[in-house]
C-alpha cells in the first residue's frame, strides 16, 4: 500500500522554486568541508508526532486521521505505520529516525504481554530497516504517558513503579541495540515534582542517579555501544523537572559520578520555556564537551508550553548551526524533528511541506553560519577579551597573581578603559551572513 501516492520523492530546486514539495536551500548532495550536507545535517524523523499525531489537544478531539487509522486492529495499524515511515523517510530522503517503544508498539495486559508484541513488531521493522537502509538516530522508552507514572518513573514514589520503569528501559535498550541505535534518550517526562509539599527531594535525586546508573551498567552488561543522552526540559507537566536545563542537568550528573556516561539532546523549544535561547544551552554543553544531539523544533514565545512547531527561524538556526560547526559536526547525534503539524494543518501533505520548511531552515542556517565564522563576527570577540592576553589579564590567566597582587596593580589607577560590546554591530553581521546565504 502506497500511504503518500500525491507526493514524489523530494528533490532539491533551488531558491527561486515555488513549488510546495521542494528543498530550496537544503541539497543534499552539497559539499560541506570533508562531506556533505546531508553528512552534516543528520536529519532525523520522529515517529511518534508524525505517525502517531492527530492533531487532538487538551480542548479538543482529533482534528485529522490518516490511511492508517482505518486498520483493523491495533497490530495492523501499528505495521502499516512502520509501512509509513519507511516510505516517508525514502520520499524526503532522511536516513534516520527516533521512536519510544509505546510509539510502534500498544501496550498488553501485563510486561510480557507488552513486550512480546514489541518483539513482534521489532523484528517487523527491522526488515523494513534492512530493505530500504533506514537507520535508527536514538531510542528511547515512554516513561511518562500511562496513568501509572502520575507521580514519576524513576522518581515516583512507589517502588514497583521504579521497577516496572526499569525493566520498561531495560527492554527500550535491548531493541534500540537490536535496531542499529546511535543513542539512546532518558527524557525524564514526568521526573520533578508539581508541589514540594509531599516531595522527597533528596530520595527522589538519589533514585534518579541510582536508576541512571543501573541503565549505564546494564548497557555494558549487553555490549549497547550508543551515545546516552539526557534531554533536559524545565516544566510541562510537572511545576518543575528535574533535568530544568543543561547546567542542572550537568550538576545533577556531576554529583552522582554520571558525567562521563551522558551527553545531552537540546531541544529548541525546551531551551526556551528554560528562559535561555537555543545557542545558549547548545553553547553550555559544547563548551564542556556534553553537545551529543539536537531535537529541531521552536515554540510559540507568547506561550507558556511546549507547542514543538517545525523550526523556521532562521535567526535561531544560523546561531544554532554556528555552534554545531564549532563543535565539529553533531555526528553520532543528530537533527530530529520533535515537532508536530498544527491542529488547524489537515492535509497529509503538510506533513512533508513541513519537515521540508524545518530541512531548509537548517540548511541555510549551517550557510550563513558558514559565512558568519569566516566573517569578523569572531574576531570581534576576540577584541573584547584582549586584555586578558598580555600584562597582568595573561598572568590571571596563567594562575600567576593572587588578591593581593591583583590589588597592587589597581590600587593607584584612575581609570580603566573599556573596550565596547558592539553587540548592534555583530547583530548586523549575523543578518548580514543570512542574507549572504539566501543569496548566494
Amino acid at each position: 500500500m502506497e500511504f503518500f501516492p500525491e507526493v514524489n520523492r523530494i528533490e532539491f530546486e533551488g531558491k527561486r522554486s515555488t513549488n510546495p514539495l521542494a528543498f530550496k536551500f537544503y541539497n543534499p548532495d552539497e559539499a560541506f568541508e570533508d562531506t556533505t550536507m546531508k553528512d552534516y545535517l543528520r536529519f532525523s524523523v520522529a515517529f511518534w508526532h508524525t505517525f502517531n499525531g492527530t492533531g487532538q489537544d487538551m480542548f479538543g478531539a482529533p482534528s485529522f486521521f490518516r490511511p492508517w487509522d482505518n486498520a483493523k486492529n491495533d497490530l495492523d495499524k501499528a505495521l502499516m505505520k512502520i509501512d509509513a515511515l519507511v516510505e516517508f523517510c525514502e520520499k524526503l530522503g532522511i536516513e534516520y529516525f527516533c521512536f519510544h517503544d509505546r510509539d510502534i508498539a500498544p501496550e498488553g495486559k501485563t510486561l510480557r504481554e507488552t513486550n512480546a508484541i514489541l518483539d513482534r513488531l521489532v523484528n517487523y521493522l527491522k526488515e523494513r530497516m534492512k530493505e530500504s537502509g533506514l537507520k535508527l538516530l536514538w531510542g528511547t522508552a515512554n516513561l511518562f504517558s500511562h496513568p501509572r507514572y502520575a507521580h514519576g518513573a524513576a522518581t515516583s514514589c512507589s517502588a514497583d513503579v521504579f521497577a516496572y520503569a526499569a525493566a520498561q528501559v531495560k527492554k527500550a535498550l535491548e531493541i534500540t541495540k537490536e535496531l542499529g541505535g546511535e543513542g539512546y534518550v532518558f527524557w525524564g517526562g514526568r521526573e520533578g515534582y508539581s508541589t514540594l509539599l509531599n516531595t522527597d527531594m533528596e530520595l527522589e535525586l538519589d533514585n534518579l542517579a541510582r536508576f541512571l546508573r543501573m541503565a549505564v551498567d546494564y548497557a555494558k552488561e549487553i555490549g549497547f555501544k550508543g551515545q546516552f543522552l539526557i534531554e533536559p526540559k524545565p516544566m510541562e507537566p510537572t511545576k518543575h523537572q528535574y533535568d530544568y536545563d543543561v547546567a542542572a542537568s550537568m550538576a545533577f550528573l556531576r554529583k552522582y559520578g554520571l558525567e562521563g556516561h551522558f551527553k545531552f539532546n537540546i531541544e529548541v523549544n525546551h531551551a526556551t520555556l528554560a528562559g535561555h535561547t537555543f545557542n545558549h544551552e547548545l553553547r553550555y554543553a559544547r563548551i564542556n564537551d556534553m553537545l551529543g544531539s539536537i531535537d529541531a523544533n521552536q515554540g510559540d514565545l507568547f506561550l507558556g508550553w511546549d507547542t514543538d512547531q517545525f523550526p523556521t527561524d532562521l535567526y535561531v538556526t544560523t546561531l544554532g548551526m554556528y555552534e554545531i560547526i564549532k563543535k565539529g559536526g553533531i555526528k553520532p547525534g543528530g537533527l530530529n524533528f520533535d515537532a508536530k503539524i498544527r491542529r488547524e494543518s489537515l492535509d497529509i501533505t503538510d506533513l512533508f511541506t513541513a519537515h521540508i520548511a524545518g530541512m531548509d531552515a537548517f540548511a541555510l542556517g549551517l550557510k550563513a553560519a558558514k559565512e558568519l565564522i569566516s566573517s569578523e563576527f569572531e574576531n570581534v570577540v576576540a577584541e573584547r577579551y584582549l586584555s586578558f592576553k598580555t600584562g597582568i589579564g595573561k598572568e590571571i590567566i596563567e594562575g600567576n597573581t593572587d588578591l593581593r597582587s591583583l590589588e597592587r596593580h589597581v590600587l593607584d589607577m584612575e581609570n580603566i578603559a573599556l573596550p565596547s560590546g558592539r553587540q548592534e554591530y555583530l547583530e548586523t553581521l549575523i543578518n548580514r551572513a543570512i542574507l549572504l546565504a539566501v543569496n548566494d
